[in-house]
This record gives structure tokens, C-alpha cells and sequence, in this order.
């Protein structure tokens, strides 16, 4: 096989909440609060360490970084600013510059500010969008020349179904037509940044959440095949009903009727996605994919092969267009296994661009092992620990970034 193109990026991700800890007006911290998920407090500690952390990432090759500028933090209250909040940012993306890593920053990964999730609706009312339009303006304005990439909203539909369909974030809801319009807002949210930001020298990339799903049945039901075919056609379709948005201006959320929208065809300069699994879908549950793999201690099984299978995807439904891996990581204790895993991954990247797909980078996730939302610590993604010593997949994984495997 040949060796990764010249220019690649190799990276990490992470997110405020995850490495500072949830902001105190944040819809996240007030759901912690009330008992709903482990407190994050400090995270790993990114706040007060962040130098520490990117000389390390740079150390290892792992030259650029996915952050989150946390909306909550820098407008805590409706319409006012925090200073502190903006320098503290300031400063931390000027050390990032000064260590050689380029950062690309997330404008919304999982959490708001309380203000506007909880007390006006978060983004489904279509009047809120203004303050989004607002906030995109103004931070573009304030950080855009420590920037080098924009990847505004973090796995739209995964913050969908999170908080509207499973109940497991905020705002708590499982239904089925709520997340429908929860999930149309989010996208439109996405297009909305885009087109704010892509006028900029910053390359904008979107962060789709792509999971592969097969059904299957336990018995020889026919019902219980019709039941697990037609839930895994609805969750695919929810999965990547946004590319024929990009592709074609229409977007179309199941459950609700198509919108047209020509400026998102061909809309984000690099199509971005996260990978970490594939699901089986029965008739009234899921499980993981394949049956017989190693399963995680979220639940899942980590699968290299898959992600092989969403490039091939995406460049079939989204063809000509150079495509980002914006996640791919592995929570477990077992740092052999996640070596193994991101060999694989990594293997499989080398394939796909050996056929001819044009994939400009990868990001690890994560850097340093950090808050897991519904695991809290109990869950280890990193390369460093959170004492920041390296693991053999951070050796691994700067061979890879420095041509020396």
C-alpha cells in the first residue's frame, strides 16, 4: 500500500465539557446537577494544562486539534459577554499557535448555555436562530485569526436523538415527532454557520455521526423481520439524510416534509464525520455489530472494518468531494486492544486512499483521557492518561503521523 498524501492532518478532538469540565450556566452542568449524569468538574484538567497538552500532541506529530469554544462560557448570560472568558480562550489558542498545532473550533458539541436551551427552547424555535446567527458573527469575529479550521456543530444527529429520542440528554424527551423537528433545526443550525463562516480563509467541515446498521432477527417471525428492517431504514435514513442535502439542496428529516434549500448543495468545504460503530437492529432493540466481536465498555464493538465502509459511502453518495475523519477512537482500559483497533482504522484509511478517495486527515479521539458524558471517568479514549503519560497508542499513533511505522 502507499503511503498517506503529503499534508495530511493528523489530530486529536475534544470538547470544553469533556476537558474543562461543564460551564456553570450551561444546560449540561444543570443536568449534572440534578443527578442526571456524572459531575464532570475540571475534566482532565485542559483549562489550567492546555500549553502542557499541545506540546505534547505536537511532540507526537499530531499537529492539528478540534476544540470546543463553549457558548456557555463565553455568554453566560443572554446578550453579555464574559472577558475573562474571551482571553482565557485567547490565550489558550495563541499557545497552540506558538506549539505548532492548528486548531479547528466547534462552536456547539452536545451543550448551551442554559439561557437559551433551557429558558427559550435551544434551536427549535425558528425566532432562536437568531441568537445562533448572532453568536456565529461574533466568535468568528473575536477568535477567527487564531483559527484554522471551523467545524461548527458537532454530530447533529447524535444531539438529536440523544435529547429527543432516547431522553438520555438534555432536554430529557423521547418522541418521536419532537425529534424529527429537533433534528431538522440542528441541520438547519449547521447550514445556517456555514454559510456565515465559509467566506473566511478558515476551511469549514461538517461532524456527521455515521454508524452502519443490519437487522436481524432472534426467530422466524416474519413480523419481527418486517419490525427490524423498517427501524434500520429509519435510522439510516436519520443518519445521512443530510447528504442528499449537500448533494442535491433538499433536505428531508424522516418524519418531515422535504425542504428545499439550494445553497446546501455543495455546501462545508470538507465532509467531516465520526466513526466508532456499527449496530445490529432487531425488531425491538439493538446490539452490537458483528455479534461475535469484542464488545467495549460502552456496549459497543469497536469496528475497523466499518469505517472502511462509511469512506466508501460517502464518497459514493457525496462523490468528488475530499472528505475528514473528524473522529475515531476506542474507550476502553485495555491499551493494547486500542492499538490493535487503531492500526486497523488506520489500515483502512490507507486502503480507501489507495482506491482513489480523497481523505485530507484523521483525528484521534482523544488527546488526553477526559470526561465520557454518561460514563464520567469510568471510560479511557485518550493516548496520554490524565497524568499525561503516553500510551503505547500514542506511539503508535506518532509513528503513523510521522511516516516511521
Amino acid at each position: 500500500m502507499g503511503a498517506f498524501p503529503e499534508g495530511f492532518w493528523w489530530g486529536t478532538g475534544a470538547s470544553s465539557t469533556q476537558s474543562e469540565g461543564a460551564a456553570p450556566t450551561s444546560d449540561w452542568f444543570r443536568w449534572e446537577q440534578a443527578g442526571r449524569a456524572p459531575r464532570s468538574g475540571v475534566g482532565n484538567g485542559f483549562a489550567e494544562r492546555y500549553a502542557e497538552d499541545f506540546r505534547l500532541y505536537a511532540d507526537h506529530g499530531l499537529t492539528h486539534h478540534r476544540l470546543s469554544l463553549e457558548w456557555a462560557r463565553l455568554e453566560p448570560t443572554q446578550g453579555r459577554h464574559d472577558p475573562e472568558a474571551v482571553e482565557h480562550y485567547r490565550e489558550m489558542l495563541t499557545s497552540a499557535r506558538d506549539a505548532g498545532i492548528s486548531v479547528w473550533a466547534c462552536l456547539h458539541h452536545f451543550t448551551l448555555p442554559g439561557w437559551f436551551a433551557d429558558d427559550l427552547g435551544g434551536f427549535v424555535p425558528k425566532e432562536n436562530r437568531l441568537h445562533w446567527h448572532r453568536h456565529v458573527d461574533w466568535v468568528a469575529e473575536t477568535f477567527g485569526d487564531l483559527l484554522f479550521g471551523w467545524k461548527p456543530i458537532n454530530e447533529p444527529t447524535a444531539f438529536a436523538m440523544l435529547g429527543w429520542q432516547l431522553g438520555m440528554h438534555p432536554p430529557g424527551v423521547t418522541d418521536a415527532a419532537q425529534f424529527a423537528e429537533a433534528l431538522e433545526a440542528i441541520h438547519l443550525a449547521n447550514h445556517e454557520a456555514w454559510r456565515l463562516l465559509h467566506s473566511g480563509d478558515q476551511p469549514v467541515a461538517t461532524i456527521h455521526s455515521l454508524t452502519p446498521v443490519y437487522p436481524a432477527v432472534r426467530s422466524t417471525n416474519p413480523h419481527e423481520r418486517t419490525k427490524a428492517d423498517e427501524r434500520a431504514r429509519l435510522f439510516d435514513q436519520a443518519n445521512w439524510c443530510w447528504t442528499r442535502a449537500l448533494r442535491d439542496g433538499v433536505l428531508q428529516v424522516p418524519g418531515r416534509p422535504a425542504i428545499e434549500i439550494p445553497d446546501m448543495a455543495g455546501s462545508f468545504d470538507l465532509i467531516g464525520f465520526s466513526y466508532y460503530f456499527a449496530l445490529t437492529m432487531f425488531a425491538d432493540d439493538t446490539g452490537p455489530y458483528p455479534a461475535d466481536a469484542r464488545v467495549g465498555p460502552m456496549g459497543y464493538a469497536p469496528w475497523p472494518e466499518g469505517l472502511g465502509l462509511v469512506l466508501r459511502r460517502l464518497a459514493e453518495e457525496l462523490p468528488g468531494r475530499p472528505l475528514l475523519i473528524d473522529e475515531c477512537g476506542f474507550g476502553t482500559d485495555d491499551d493494547e486492544w486500542r492499538t490493535s483497533l487503531l492500526r486497523d482504522s488506520l489500515e483502512q484509511v490507507e486502503m480507501a486512499i489507495d482506491d482513489g478517495i480523497d481523505i485530507r486527515g484523521l483525528f484521534h479521539w482523544t488527546g488526553v483521557d477526559n470526561y465520557e458524558w454518561d460514563f464520567g471517568f469510568d471510560v479511557a479514549f485518550g493516548l496520554f492518561d490524565r497524568d499525561r503519560a503516553p500510551k503505547g497508542s500514542a506511539e503508535l499513533a506518532r509513528a503513523w503521523a510521522t511516516g516511521t511505522n
